[in-house]
C-alpha cells in the first residue's frame, strides 16, 4: 500500500485485487468503496459474452471490501443524465447513468474507461451516490442533477456532501474538434472560465483540435449547487497517461475493458 497522489491510496496485492481508495472517504468507517485497476484480470465489462469476467471481478471486489458481491447494483449506462433511486438489489436500471440510495448493504457501481465516475456521500443523512459522467453527461450536468435528486429524495444539504472524482481522461488527452468544443463553450461560457475549460490545441491534418477539462467543469457545477470546495476531491489521475494501470478507451480502443467505481454503506 502506498500513496499515488495526495488524495488517494493505492492498494497493491501481488496476484490479487489491486485498487485505489480516497483518503477522505476512508474517514468514514461505514463507507466501503474502491476504484478498480486493470491488473489481475479485473474488468467490469458490459458485453454479454463477458458475464463470467464481470462476476469474477464482482467477487474479487466483494472480497476486498467485505461485501456480498450479489448486492452490487449497476445501471445499464448509455451516457444519459438520468439518476435513479435504489431501494433494493433486485431493481433493474436501463438507460441510467447515476444511482443514489440511503439503504445499507447495497453497493452501487458504475463503470468507465476514460469517463468520470463520481462517488457521493452525505455524511449527515447517510446517503450515497455513484454517477457515470462521460463528456455527454458532463455537458448535461449529471453530477449536479445527482445532487439535486439527493436533496429532493433525502433532504440532503449540499454542504454535507462529499464528491470524489475518479481517475478519468484529463485535459491533456481529451482532444476534440470544433463541433464538440462549441457545445461546451455554449453551455459553460456563463462561468467566466471558458479559457480554463477549453484550450486551443494542435492542428492535425489541417483540423484544429481543442482540449477540454471535464474535471474542472464537474468541480464548478458541484460548487454551484453548494458543495464545499474542500469536499470535492479529485484523484488527479489521467487514465490515458496511466493506461498501464487503468482501462482506457483512448489508449486501447475497442479492446478496452472497464474500470469499476464502487460505493456502499454497512
Amino acid at each position: 500500500m502506498k500513496n499515488l497522489t495526495n488524495n488517494i491510496i493505492l492498494h497493491q496485492n501481488i496476484g490479487k485485487t489491486e485498487f485505489i481508495q480516497f483518503k477522505k472517504l476512508l474517514e468514514f468507517p461505514e463507507i466501503k468503496h474502491c476504484y478498480t485497476l486493470r491488473k489481475n484480470n479485473i474488468n467490469i465489462q458490459v458485453k454479454d459474452d463477458d458475464k463470467s469476467i464481470i462476476t469474477a471481478s464482482y467477487q474479487k471486489v466483494g472480497e476486498v471490501l467485505g461485501i456480498a458481491y450479489e448486492n452490487i447494483v449497476k445501471p445499464h449506462q448509455t451516457h444519459t443524465d438520468r439518476v435513479e433511486v435504489v431501494n433494493n438489489i433486485c431493481e433493474q436500471f436501463e438507460e441510467v447513468d447515476g444511482l443514489i440510495t440511503d439503504k445499507k448493504d447495497i453497493c452501487l457501481c458504475t463503470t468507465s474507461a476514460d469517463c468520470t465516475s463520481l462517488l457521493f456521500y452525505d455524511y449527515k443523512n447517510k446517503v450515497i451516490g455513484d454517477v457515470h459522467s462521460g463528456w455527454r453527461g458532463t455537458l448535461r450536468k449529471i453530477g449536479k442533477k445527482a445532487v439535486e435528486r439527493m436533496i429532493k429524495t433525502y433532504e440532503c444539504k449540499p454542504e454535507n456532501i462529499i464528491c470524489s472524482i475518479s481517475p478519468c481522461i484529463k485535459k491533456c488527452h481529451f482532444e476534440v474538434e470544433e463541433e464538440v468544443a462549441s457545445m461546451f463553450k455554449k453551455e459553460f461560457e456563463y462561468t467566466g472560465r471558458i479559457n480554463e475549460i477549453i484550450e486551443i490545441g494542435r492542428i492535425v491534418e489541417g483540423i484544429q483540435k481543442y482540449n477540454i477539462d471535464t474535471t474542472l467543469i464537474n468541480q464548478i457545477i458541484l460548487e454551484e449547487i453548494g458543495l464545499r470546495k474542500e469536499n470535492i476531491i479529485d484523484s488527479n489521475i489521467c487514465t490515458v497517461c496511466n493506461s498501464d494501470l487503468f482501462h482506457s478507451y483512448r489508449a486501447d480502443k475497442e479492446l478496452s475493458g472497464r474500470n469499476g467505481a464502487f460505493i456502499g454503506m454497512v
